[in-house]
């Protein structure tokens, strides 16, 4: 094998890497987008006020 077989090599592997790097971080990323967007519909995280009375939920005046 010569030299430039040799690099030729070398330069096909390490870009081979990159671009396995490159498609990991984007599929963690779009699993990422995909946690939150399921979350959000579910609406883990905060309780939702839609569908109650007026006044519930405001600020209480525990001073009186």
């Amino acid at each position: 094998m010569d030299m430039m077989a040799m690099v030729s090599t070398m330069l096909a592997a390490q870009q081979g890497a990159l671009q396995s790097n490159i498609a990991a971080t984007l599929t963690k990323q779009n699993m990422d987008m995909e946690k939150s967007t399921v979350l959000t519909l579910l609406g883990a995280g905060q309780p939702s006020l839609a569908n109650v009375g007026a006044g519930v939920g405001g600020n209480l005046n525990i001073s009186a």
